[in-house]
């Protein structure tokens, strides 16, 4: 308790703390000690309780709350894994201090930081760690993708992102794994050496958050799925059992919550509990989704899954900005940024706040330019609101008349449409002047990496996205300027606006 790292004689002993074996969850007894079978390899970590705070290097970001089991160490790997840790001590024991929690819970979410070397992690740094450094949040989560293929990049992403001051919890994605590893025993021993452990739990007041590992390799291929499996259905189960059913629950991991396989299992664990939410990331978009009998969930109310936007955007490809970083929107229109949760009881609020531009920009405004005013072909007016639900109303309307609502529709954002058709005549010129009539991927391939270091990688093509709303142009359009004004309210009870220009001719 006095973050001397040490069991001192006299220091007491913290009673009703869980620890696990990544499987079991046993109490502390009266004197702070626990009995756990522990296999090689193997695991145990402390959960953090709601009122204690697990201590963490403000330069490393390393939290000491867990202990790899590697008699022998990892077998030989690329990235090196877990060095060998010996014999089991007779005793583990973990660091807390007291850290009471009053009033809501917020929490900073991203999605994949995703960096490949030294440039992206300065990127993060850059772009995002200097905008929610003095957050007041409880703690930060990247939810996977943590690295790009690049286990050498989690020690300086680590210390990147505690610069921010905060604490942090990452949740493994497909990119981070050790991709030569022998078994699925093996496959996050880098990550564990690094980050901590692929899945555990900790609590913030009565907010409960389950760190999941959702990633299983096909090896020997580099082909993945997505699923928990027994030992991880197991540690959720017991873990749950002895968290009151009233409490807030929030499963963080990387593939969204659709598409695990054993999602069933977790459903049936998890549906108890009227208070839960998850999230994920993964897809390089934002979006929310609310699952019912359909996709398997047993509640009574739907299931709400949000689909974090990323931290890096599409990959930090785009052109850079003035300051050189990429702007790698996402394919769906959205601006790379963060969320903020704020927990109450048993109400949530979850707002999107793009990285290095204002909180106001909430979404794009897209219309035509000019529109004859005589014409009865004046286009539509189509928003992209990067954090709107199904349950989101937005209207719009024009020189201050009548709001009218705007209908939801799925499609693609249409300045990212713009946005990549730029691109694509760009490559088509080059080609042109070469003397190339077809372009194949690897001719694409070869133009964007020659022209890269000045308006860097290729944007992904436009996908589909449900947060986008549209209504006709206003038949009373007035010679000249008119102004367009969007109003939208998210599913939370947040109003945005924006306005857009229409001239009248």
């Amino acid at each position: 308790m006095n973050a001397n790292f040490v069991m001192d004689a006299n220091e007491p002993g913290i009673p009703d703390v869980a620890v696990s074996n990544g499987e079991a969850v046993v109490m502390t007894d009266s004197a702070g000690r626990y009995t756990l079978d522990v296999t090689d390899p193997g695991i145990v970590f402390v959960v953090k309780p709601g009122n204690w705070k697990v201590l963490q290097d403000p330069d490393t970001g390393v939290r000491n709350f867990y202990y790899p089991h590697r008699p022998q160490g990892s077998p030989k790997l690329k990235f090196g894994g877990i060095p060998a840790t010996g014999a089991l001590p007779g005793e583990i024991n973990f660091p807390l201090q007291p850290q009471p929690v009053e009033g809501p819970v917020r929490m900073l979410v991203l999605g994949d930081t995703q960096v490949r070397d030294f440039d992206e992690v300065r990127y993060f740094l850059r772009d995002l760690v200097t905008e929610i450094t003095g957050l007041d949040v409880a703690f930060g989560c990247v939810l996977g993708d943590v690295v790009f293929n690049n286990p050498r990049m989690f020690a300086p992403l680590r210390q990147a992102a505690a610069q921010a001051g905060l604490n942090w919890h990452f949740v493994p994605g497909n990119h981070d794994a050790d991709f030569d590893a022998p078994s699925l025993d093996y496959t996050y021993e880098t990550f564990q050496r690094e980050i901590g452990p692929s899945y555990y739990a900790a609590a913030y007041g009565n907010t409960h958050i389950l760190v999941l590992n959702d990633i299983r390799y096909e090896l020997p291929s580099e082909d993945y799925h997505a699923e928990l499996g027994k030992q991880q259905q197991a540690f959720v189960r017991n873990y749950l059992a002895n968290v009151p059913k009233d409490a807030f629950i929030i499963l963080l991991m990387h593939i969204p919550i659709m598409r695990i396989q054993d999602k069933v299992e977790l459903f049936e664990t998890i549906a108890d509990f009227p208070n839960c939410i998850s999230l994920s990331a993964h897809t390089h978009d934002h979006a929310h989704y609310f699952l019912d009998a359909g996709e398997g969930w047993p509640g009574t109310k739907p299931h709400h899954h949000i689909v974090q936007g990323t931290a890096c955007g599409s990959w930090y490809r785009g052109f850079p900005n003035a300051v050189g970083i990429p702007e790698a929107v996402m394919s769906d229109g959205t601006p790379k940024g963060y969320s903020i949760l704020t927990i109450g009881g048993s109400v949530y609020d979850l707002a999107y706040h793009p990285s290095n531009r204002p909180n106001t920009y909430q979404m794009d405004v897209h219309a035509p330019e000019r529109v004859t005013i005589t014409s009865e072909e004046r286009g539509e007016v189509v928003v992209n609101f990067f954090n709107g639900t199904e349950r989101c109303q937005v209207e719009m309307r024009c020189n201050e008349g009548v709001w009218v609502p705007m209908e939801r529709f799925t499609g693609k954002a249409p300045y990212y449409v713009e946005l990549t058709e730029r691109q694509n005549r760009f490559v088509k010129l080059v080609a042109e002047g070469r003397g190339i009539d077809q372009l194949d991927d690897k001719t694409i391939r070869r133009i964007d990496n020659q022209f890269r270091p000045a308006i860097g990688r290729g944007m992904p093509g436009p996908s589909d996205t449900g947060h986008l709303w549209r209504a006709l142009v206003p038949a009373e359009l007035q010679t000249g300027f008119n102004r367009i004004d969007i109003r939208a309210t998210t599913m939370f009870g947040r109003t945005h606006e924006a306005k857009g220009y229409i001239y009248g001719e």
